[in-house]
């Protein structure tokens, strides 16, 4: 009866997290079985069943979106590298005077087949994702009431539409050539462990390795069920137990002091953080179990001494997806560089270039906010870093200077410390604004911490009434700190997976066991207990 409910499509939608029971204990093993048994040439076949497979069992019938992005980014991308071709052959077929004119006309074919079946994909999840958003201003502006229909997504729409649209974009840029192997192309949008959460590959980096993954090795499969066990320890001992106290105090701040917000912002922050990046640590843990190396999505962002910096540590991938496909394509095109080269004249070789940058960083930050959802808190949340990272680009030069004035060496470890601590202040802020139950209420809560940051009301009965106490907050505090001694030996280049790999057997499995044995004692889970689901999956 087990087997037969888990065969029913869309109605396991526990499988999303990878920590759940139905996943760790049911779906993954039987995944690696299968694909261990599987000869070498069916592995590939495997792998694509079981990702449709997975697909299918969480959001059953609108499988069909994903097959429509599949099949279209496919022959779209064969489209452009036949165009390229014709426009190859008859440039080589031309004299030099023609050539120009030549590729300037392939050149627009190829632009509009890419923006055809850009715009294709990008306007399902447009549809699906936004409209109820559009129509709700509209008729709010307006005075209207344009009804829309409660459109359902499927699970990682966000993620492998963008991933679609870079494979797309590098087939038209000439850095990928058009994959006539539409199984490897559907392999690759769908692999099983990254379509929920990321992270957002590129073809170059995962296509090859998911088409050609070989056997199961004993050193990737240890490797990979520690990565896990890293990851299970982040979700389920920190992320999952804070959760009934930050849920507690976003949805009904009103009720509190804003020394007790602020506490609760900044428990968000990392319970965001745990959540995610312990689903990155099982995301590429189950990958390297088949031997597929996933890019790293994090990168210690909390050591990070300013808000530029943060963003590129932090969700990495679609950081460096909005750099090189809304970013650069910004500053480079022809009216940028004119205005560029005017500014610079005008303005200096610092501000100048600052004119075109701002106006790229505008359109990646409204992307970033818009990206996470819909709603105004999250354009705020993207506007918001706009302005910091557009503002410490302005001020640098005087802030330089300053600093040389005063003293401040970014360099001496006082110095390192107090921009670590302030970058992590503001990215606080900026997490409240992202949690809050929409834009008033990050407002009202960032009032309070303002002009009433007491604490008085914290106490036990408090705390019993948000389901948490000072035990738990004792657990996650430990937690947080092995945490963060794992992260600050890797910052100063000290690998802790890898020293350990080169440690004697028995040391290696005892520190899983006690890995394991933490998780079991001082994991969220039990009678009564209401299952998280991983956050980034609702993005």
């Amino acid at each position: 009866m087990r087997i037969f409910s888990l065969l029913q499509a869309g109605k396991h939608a526990t499988l999303t997290s990878f920590f759940s029971p139905m996943y760790l204990a049911f779906f993954l093993p039987a995944c690696i079985l299968f694909y261990a048994v599987m000869p070498k040439r069916g592995k590939k076949y495997a792998l694509l069943l079981e990702s449709l497979g997975f697909f299918w069992l969480v959001s059953g019938q609108y499988i069909a979106w994903l097959l429509v992005s599949i099949v279209s980014i496919w022959g779209c991308g064969l489209w452009i590298g036949w165009i390229q071709q014709k426009r190859d052959a008859a440039v080589k077929a031309a004299e030099k005077p023609q050539r120009k004119a030549i590729k300037q006309k392939y050149l627009g074919y190829t632009r509009l087949v890419l923006a055809l079946a850009a715009l294709g994909n990008l306007g399902i999840l447009l549809v699906l994702k936004y409209s109820g958003f559009f129509v709700q201003n509209v008729n709010s502006v307006f005075g209207l009431k344009i009804s829309v229909p409660a459109y359902v997504m499927p699970i990682g729409i966000s993620f492998y539409t963008l991933q679609a649209i870079s494979y797309l974009f590098d087939v038209y840029q000439g850095t990928v050539k058009a994959d006539r192997n539409l199984m490897r192309v559907a392999l690759f949008l769908s692999f099983f462990p990254q379509i929920v959460e990321g992270p957002i590959c590129r073809y170059n980096q995962t296509a090859d390795q998911l088409w050609n993954a070989g056997q199961i090795r004993y050193d990737n499969l240890t490797l990979g069920l520690q990565r896990i066990g890293f990851g299970l320890m982040k979700k389920l001992v920190v992320a999952d137990r804070l959760n009934t106290f930050v849920e507690g105090v976003f949805d009904q701040y009103w009720e509190f002091q804003g020394g007790v917000i602020a506490i609760a912002a900044v428990c968000y922050t990392i319970q965001l953080y745990m959540d995610f990046s312990g689903s990155m640590d099982a995301v590429t843990g189950m990958a390297q179990i088949f031997g597929i190396t996933m890019p790293e999505n994090f990168k210690r962002p909390f050591f990070s001494r300013t808000i530029s910096e943060f963003w590129t540590r932090w969700h990495v991938t679609l950081g460096t997806w909005f750099k090189d496909y809304i970013f650069y394509p910004v500053t480079m095109s022809k009216p940028m560089k004119k205005l560029t080269g005017a500014a610079r004249k005008k303005l200096g070789n610092h501000f100048g270039p600052l004119v075109a940058g701002a106006i790229a960083l505008f359109c990646v930050w409204f992307c970033n906010g818009v990206w996470h959802g819909a709603a105004w808190s999250f354009i705020f949340f993207g506007m918001y870093h706009f302005a910091l990272i557009l503002g410490g680009s302005l001020i640098a030069p005087a802030v330089k200077k300053l600093n040389e004035k005063i003293g401040f060496s970014p360099e001496k470890p006082f110095c390192h410390l107090v921009q670590v601590l302030r970058t992590c202040v503001l990215v606080v802020i900026g997490e409240l604004f992202f949690r809050a139950a929409g834009l008033r209420a990050g407002m009202n809560m960032f009032g309070r911490m303002v002009t009433d940051f007491r604490f008085s009301s914290l106490n036990a009965a408090l705390l019993e009434a948000l389901s948490i106490d000072g035990a738990d907050f004792l657990i996650v505090g430990v937690t947080v700190l092995i945490v963060f001694v794992i992260s600050l030996l890797n910052e100063k280049g000290i690998c802790v997976r890898g020293s350990l790999q080169k440690k004697p057997t028995p040391v290696r499995w005892a520190v899983l066991y006690a890995l394991i044995l933490y998780i079991i004692i001082f994991g969220a889970y039990g009678v009564g207990y209401v299952p998280v689901d991983p956050m980034y999956a609702n993005f």
